[in-house]
């Protein structure tokens, strides 16, 4: 199986996740990751979902997204054309043994400190999975004690604006 990026603009709309979730849940996708807000525009929301899915299956199911009323558009993002982060907030055991180590580690990533008691820092990092995969890395010596990670969000390179057309598309069924 490969993973792959969806952004599907969606109708701002009770109810437009849990059909769009529902889609890939029937299929028995594995939902990797899925990250949902609102737009430059209030009526049209956008979901960034990661699947793990086959080529052939994956086409299917965009299909039969693009069927669901309040589904505008969908675009698959690939790597090199667009831009991808996740959020990570992550708790390390700091004491004043260690505490200098742990900071160096975090001003090594272009991390930032955004909690300290004093056996602890909380930790706040963006970039791409690789990034926060080796943050994680270089803090385990440490003891992590949790993590918390937001979902990918994507978006594609370039001056393009995939909610141009969807923007027409809300304004024609109102």
């Amino acid at each position: 199986m490969s993973r792959h990026t969806l952004s599907v603009l969606v109708e701002n709309k009770p109810g437009v996740l849990t059909r769009v979730a529902g889609l890939f849940a029937r299929r028995a996708f594995n939902i990797h990751s899925l990250a949902v807000g609102p737009t430059e525009h209030d009526d049209i929301s956008r979901i960034t979902v990661v699947v793990d899915v086959e080529d052939n299956p994956l086409e299917q199911v965009t299909k039969q997204l693009n069927k669901l009323v309040h589904v505008l558009k969908i675009v698959e993002l690939d790597q090199p054309t667009s831009v991808r982060r996740e959020l990570m907030l992550v708790k390390v055991r700091a004491d004043g043994a260690n505490r200098t180590g742990v900071l160096e580690v975090v001003e090594l990533f272009r991390a930032k400190v955004v909690d300290v008691v004093p056996d602890a820092v909380t930790v706040e990092a963006t970039g791409n999975p690789e990034k926060l995969a080796a943050l994680l890395a270089a803090l385990e010596p440490y003891g992590v004690r949790e993590i918390v990670k937001s979902g990918t969000l994507a978006i594609g390179r370039g001056s393009r604006s995939i909610t141009d057309r969807a923007l027409e598309r809300v304004a024609r069924t109102a």
